[in-house]
């Protein structure tokens, strides 16, 4: 999505040949095959644990880490591969986030009009407020060091990714669409067919 908004910005003349449907389709499965194949590994490492003792999790979800801790063999390379795995699917997404934001509040900085300013900030904010409360409250709940006082706090900073981020992104992005198709009626830069 940011790199949607960043062609729309940035490089709105480019768009339509940039952002093609095979393209995004692309982008799609990329995403959910290399997902489906991190997930796999990873529970097929979980399933070789074996578990005794309390089978209790002090949380609402089944939360991964807080399963491996309850496995009383070695957790060591379940650990480092989840530790991986995270890297690779946050850090790298996260940091393009942020690069394509900076590119985009840099163009509109230059635009000389108001009007033209207000729009292209209306564009991104709806995506720029789902991405904040997603990363923020990873990043507050993986993080921040492991206490008693935070254990509560990380539970409701959980609800947030797992629950409100997905259950607002329909309404927000139809919000944002919504406001997209009154700048293809106005003729606005990016009116060349999305």
């Amino acid at each position: 999505m940011s790199y949607d908004r960043y062609l729309a910005i940035c490089k709105p003349l480019h768009y339509p040949i940039c952002m093609t449907v095979r393209f995004c389709l692309q982008l799609i499965a990329g995403s959910w095959i290399s997902a489906f194949l991190a997930i796999s590994i990873i529970v097929s490492f979980v399933s070789q644990l074996t578990f005794c003792g309390p089978n209790e999790i002090d949380h609402f979800f089944c939360e991964l880490t807080l399963v491996v801790k309850l496995s009383c063999s070695d957790t060591n390379v379940v650990e480092f591969l989840m530790f991986l795995f995270a890297s690779i699917y946050t850090l790298p997404p996260f940091l393009l986030t942020i690069i394509s934001y900076v590119l985009i509040i840099a163009t509109i900085l230059r635009i000389s009009s108001v009007t033209g300013k207000q729009k292209a900030f209306s564009t991104c904010s709806s995506h720029l407020i789902v991405v904040t409360v997603f990363y923020g409250t990873l990043m507050i709940v993986y993080v921040l060091p492991k206490n008693n006082k935070l254990r509560d706090l990380n539970k409701l900073f959980s609800v947030f990714y797992t629950v409100l981020s997905p259950m607002v992104n329909p309404l927000i992005y139809s919000l944002s669409g919504m406001s997209g198709s009154t700048k293809q009626d106005s003729g606005g830069p990016n009116s060349q067919g999305k």
